[in-house]
C-alpha cells in the first residue's frame, strides 16, 4: 500500500501543485490560475489492475496445457482396446502391440537359459509374441506349443512358425474379465473342485478350470510352462487367473521326481501377483528379473492344496 502523504503548508509537498502567474498590471480581469494535477494510484483502483493481469495468465497458462495434452494424445499410437482394426490393418497393429508387451532383454535372457539348459523339453506358453518362437529355434528336438485367445495373431504367425515341433491352438477364456479375478480366488478357495489332484476330473466345477484346452495339453508332462497371456491389461479384458491355475496344476501333475519352471509375466499388476503367490507359491521362487517371475514346482500329482499354509499371503 503506497504511503499517504500529509498535506502541508509546503507547496513542493502538496500533490496539487496551484502556479500563479503575475497579474497584468493593465488588465487585471485576465487574471489566469493554472493547475496541473498529478494522477492518484491507490489501492482501490490498483486491485481491478491486478485481477484482471491474474485472470489473463491463469486463462493462457489453462490453454498451453489443454495444447499439450491434445498433442499428446493426437500422436499417441492406437491400442486394440482404442478401435477395431480392419482386416488390412491388423498384422501391423497385432506386431505394435505385442512389442509393447514383449519382454526385456534381460528377461528373455532368463527365459532361454531356462529351455537351453533343460532342451530337448517340452515347452508350454500362455499367449503369442514373436519372441516366443525363438524358443522353438532352441529347443529343436522337443515341443512348443502356444496357446492364444486372438484368431488375428494365429493367422500373422502361421508363416513364421517351424511346423515339426511348434503348435499354436486358439483358446477362449470365458468368465475370465480381470474384474471378476478376486471373486475367482474366493472361490478357488472356497472349493474343494480346484484343489490340485481334483483338476483332472472333466466333471470338475471349478471356475478356473479352462475348458477348451487341447487334449495335447494335458497328455504332456511339461518342462517349461511361460504365462504371457491373456493380456489381461483392461478390467474387461480376459485376465490370466486361469492360465496361472492352470500352469499350477499342470506343473503338479509330473512325476514327484521331476520339477517344471513355470515364469509368469507382467507380475507388477496385481491380478499376476495375487495368483502366483496363492497358486505358485512364494516358497517354490527362484529367480525374478523385472516384471518376470520364475517358479520351481515339484511333480506332486496327488497334492491337496497349492502351498503350505505359512505362505498364505492375502487374505480376505
Amino acid at each position: 500500500m503506497p504511503p499517504q502523504l500529509h498535506q502541508t503548508s509546503l507547496p513542493f509537498l502538496n500533490p496539487l501543485l496551484r502556479f500563479s502567474p503575475p497579474s497584468s498590471p493593465d488588465n487585471p480581469k485576465h487574471h489566469r490560475e493554472s493547475k496541473i494535477t498529478m494522477p492518484k494510484f491507490t489501492v482501490r483502483k490498483l486491485i481491478p489492475l491486478l485481477i484482471f493481469l491474474l485472470s489473463s495468465l491463469s486463462v493462457l497458462r489453462l490453454l498451453r496445457i489443454s495444447f499439450k495434452s491434445s498433442s499428446s494424445v493426437s500422436s499417441r499410437p492406437f491400442s486394440s482396446t482404442t478401435f477395431r482394426s480392419s482386416p488390412a490393418e491388423s498384422s501391423q497393429q497385432i506386431r505394435a502391440n505385442a512389442s509393447q508387451r514383449a519382454l526385456t532383454e534381460k528377461e528373455l535372457k532368463l527365459l532361454s537359459d531356462t529351455v537351453t539348459r533343460r532342451s530337448p523339453c517340452n515347452v508350454l506358453v500362455f499367449g503369442f509374441a514373436p519372441q516366443f518362437l525363438m524358443l522353438s529355434l532352441i529347443n529343436t528336438r522337443g515341443i512348443t506349443v502356444i496357446l492364444e485367445d486372438e484368431p488375428a495373431k494365429i493367422m500373422t504367425s502361421k508363416d513364421e512358425v517351424n511346423p515339426n515341433n511348434t503348435r499354436i491352438y486358439s483358446l477362449k477364456y470365458h468368465h475370465m474379465e480381470v474384474k471378476n479375478a478376486y471373486k475367482l480366488l474366493r472361490h478357488a478357495r472356497a472349493n474343494p473342485a480346484c484343489a490340485p489332484n481334483m483338476n483332472n476330473q472333466v466333471s470338475s466345477d471349478c471356475k478356473l478350470k479352462l475348458r477348451d484346452l487341447p487334449q495335447e495339453v494335458h497328455d504332456i508332462e511339461w518342462d517349461v510352462i511361460v504365462v504371457d497371456g491373456p493380456r489381461g491389461d483392461d478390467l474387461e479384458a480376459p485376465g490370466r487367473m486361469g492360465s496361472i491355475y492352470t500352469a499350477a496344476v499342470l506343473a503338479r501333475k509330473g512325476r514327484s521326481n521331476s520339477t517344471t519352471d513355470v515364469f509368469v509375466h507382467d507380475v507388477h499388476r496385481t491380478v499376476e501377483k495375487w495368483l502366483s503367490w496363492e497358486f505358485l507359491c512364494q516358497e517354490n521362487q527362484v529367480s525374478a528379473k523385472g516384471n518376470f517371475w520364475q517358479f520351481r514346482v515339484k511333480g506332486q500329482s496327488n497334492a491337496s492344496r497349492f502351498c503350505s499354509l505359512e505362505t498364505a499371503l492375502i487374505r480376505y
